[in-house]
């Protein structure tokens, strides 16, 4: 008895939401979807500049090793450094903050000093607060000038697609600290 009673209720239970879903697919059937869609309108071009603090010294490094590479390598090929490093508007650290360049570079190459960057630019400030733009690509920092790719992007930035330049203005070769000159430029809706 108890097996025909359960038997019962599944199919009552069935029907009701077969006769549900029938009037609700009736109801919206040749109606457009109504989701939200990202305003997509003309595409542009944006040219950022901004200065990329990497704080390896001191109490509160902005730039921590997490892998040290073997003795063997001069150029630390192997090591890995996670970042959270400062953005900011001039080359003075202390000039006003835009944001945050988070993620890491690793020393991808044995014979110079070549390293695989992937970061986020994440916008604090400012027209871009709340926004990212992703880079990633090979970075010879002994170059005057290294070109990187735009990958992505968030928030005004979606769809995001260019390239960065980065530049060094200054590196202590006593404590590591660099600061690199970044004009990124970036097409997106």
């Amino acid at each position: 008895m108890a097996t025909i009673h359960s038997h019962c209720s599944f199919s009552c239970i069935f029907v009701v939401i077969s006769v549900v879903l029938v009037a609700f697919l009736h109801q919206t059937a040749g109606k457009p979807a109504q989701h939200k869609r990202t305003p997509m309108t003309k595409e542009k071009l944006s040219h950022l500049r901004m200065y990329w603090h990497d704080v390896v010294s001191g109490r509160n490094p902005t730039s921590v090793t997490v892998v040290n590479p073997p003795a063997r390598y001069a150029n630390r090929f192997g090591a890995i450094n996670v970042i959270d490093n400062p953005l900011t508007l001039g080359p003075d650290l202390r000039s006003e903050a835009v944001g945050k360049a988070q993620g890491l570079y690793a020393l991808a190459s044995q014979e110079e000093t070549g390293l695989l960057m992937t970061m986020n630019f994440v916008f604090t400030r400012g027209k871009y607060n709340g926004s990212t733009i992703s880079v990633l690509g090979r970075n010879a920092v002994l170059d005057k000038v290294r070109e990187m790719p735009v990958v992505g992007g968030s928030g005004l930035f979606r769809f995001g697609r260019g390239y960065a330049e980065a530049r060094t203005i200054k590196f202590d070769t006593k404590n590591g600290d660099a600061t690199v000159e970044y004009n990124v430029y970036v097409m997106h809706y």
